[in-house]
């Protein structure tokens, strides 16, 4: 049986200990901020509890056997004294009876009538009637009660405890202080005490480092892990390591280690458009002047009498001129994005055409170009934009045929369009090798390349971006066999 007393619980290191996190010093506080110290004093505080639980009915039942022992001594006194003749009993006798039983008065009760056995002296006013409903045996739903009471106002009153006789007829009485046995109580309850304060003291020194060792040192680990890596999140030393557990903090590392992962990448990634954009803007400035030089010899051109000058001059200068609008425009992309689209309605047929011409897929090219457009098909949006979409699909496809070799290998571009469910509806297909599968995934994302040698990954993620602000969609339509197909859809009115 273990009683327990509430004590105040001592004052762990963290609260002792003045926290610093992130350069601020916080205050001093009485309750503890870790969650060490929170499951230590929480853990000694329900043990305790449970101790007090225990205790209350265990000082009860000492109270039961200590009355009960000194109720069957009493009924063994009271025995000898019936057995012999009253007046033979010396009286030092009588007394030390008394002395052993610890009772002022032995009284035994047959058949209606009182007989007193031996006495001190006549009681005083008597201040509890404790009745043994059989030998050993007290009222339950008072004992606790009544325990308690003993024990906390109990030294100096006299109390009545009578019951029935288990040997003979009839009912003892015995009249005796209560001060023995609040002392044997007192005496009783700090052995008790010492012994839970141990058993507490043990009992929670296991649950707090058995709960540290499962859980606490893991989401230390966790923390200290997420702390790092947000100061240095390009670090892959600093990603925390699974440990292999099966359970709800092994997920949980687990998820922290596919975030902080991705974190790491998404942050190289934007270092890279930031040296991307870097190194473009020191390019920018001296490549509008080579190419307003560019602009100016082509006007000569123009001027040139020869018939294959001036069949290809218009094709030049309109190169020349759309170069010229992307150094305006080419760091958009690595800051808040693409111009708002300039929407006009636009002949899609000839616009494929130019494609063809920006490319030479129109003269002397090993890949034949199959434009199945219908001529009189008008789309809504920016033409500039569209060209550069198309332009940036098809560049890709002829990047992807480039690898294959012999005459007997086809090498062909189809584009095509309709109008389908409301949408202008223009899908690109070659006859390259295809996309690997890695690739596929994140198909969209700038840098995410093929691993061709020259490419930089950006082709597919502007022409995505210029596709949404037009409201549209564009995706890979997943085909058996070779090749690549992306469907482009936009709305007939954005």
């Amino acid at each position: 049986m273990k009683p327990v007393t509430q004590k105040e619980p001592d004052m762990t290191q963290d609260s002792k200990s003045s926290v610093v996190a992130n350069g601020v010093k916080k205050r001093r506080r009485l309750w503890p901020t870790g969650l060490s110290g929170k499951l230590l004093v929480l853990t000694i505080l329900f043990v305790m509890l449970a101790e007090v639980l225990v205790f209350v009915p265990s000082i009860a039942n000492f109270r039961l056997a200590w009355l009960s022992r000194h109720f069957t001594t009493g009924e063994a006194a009271s025995l000898t004294l019936e057995e012999l003749n009253p007046e033979a009993v010396p009286e030092q006798v009588r007394k030390q009876l008394l002395s052993l039983t610890q009772t002022e008065m032995i009284v035994v009760r047959r058949d209606g009538a009182s007989k007193i056995l031996a006495t001190n002296e006549m009681p005083g006013d008597i201040a509890g009637h404790i009745e043994l409903m059989q030998p050993g045996r007290l009222e339950a739903t008072s004992t606790i009660l009544d325990a308690l009471d003993t024990l906390l106002f109990g030294g100096d009153r006299t109390i009545r405890v009578y019951g029935p006789m288990e040997e003979r007829s009839g009912t003892l009485e015995l009249v005796m202080k209560d001060g023995p046995l609040r002392q044997s109580m007192l005496s009783y309850a700090y052995n008790v005490l010492l012994i839970s304060l141990l058993i507490s003291f043990v009992t929670a020194l296991l649950v707090f480092f058995t709960l540290r060792w499962f859980l606490i040192r893991p989401m230390q680990r966790m923390t200290q892990s997420m702390l790092s890596f947000s100061k240095d999140p390009e670090n892959q030393s600093l990603v925390i390591q699974p440990s292999g557990r099966h359970d709800e903090i092994g997920v949980a590392e687990e998820q922290l280690n596919g975030m902080q992962q991705q974190l790491s990448g998404t942050f190289k990634q934007q270092r890279h458009l930031a040296d991307l954009g870097l190194a473009v803007s020191k390019i920018n400035h001296d490549l509008r002047n080579i190419l307003a030089s560019a602009s100016l010899f082509s006007d000569r051109l123009a001027d040139t009498s020869d018939p294959t000058v001036q069949r290809l001059a218009p094709r030049l200068i309109r190169t020349i001129d759309r170069a010229v609008d992307y150094t305006r425009s080419v760091l958009d992309y690595g800051k808040s994005g693409e111009a708002v689209p300039s929407f006009n309605l636009v002949r899609l047929h000839q616009l494929c055409q130019d494609v063809a011409e920006t490319l030479s897929l129109d003269t002397d090219s090993d890949v034949e170009w199959v434009n199945r457009v219908p001529e009189d098909l008008e789309i809504h949006g920016d033409a500039e934009q569209i060209f550069r979409v198309i332009v940036n699909l098809s560049r890709n496809a002829l990047q992807a045929m480039d690898g294959l070799d012999g005459e007997t290998q086809i090498k062909r571009l189809n584009i095509g369009a309709g109008i389908e469910d409301g949408y202008t509806v223009i899908r690109l297909r070659d006859t390259g090798p295809g996309l690997p599968a890695s690739m596929r995934e994140n198909l969209f994302t700038a840098f995410n390349t093929s691993g061709r040698q020259g490419g930089t990954g950006l082709g597919l993620a502007i022409a995505a971006e210029l596709v949404r602000a037009h409201n549209g969609t564009i995706r890979l339509i997943e085909q058996d066999g070779p090749g690549a197909e992306f469907e482009i859809a936009l709305p007939i009115r954005s």
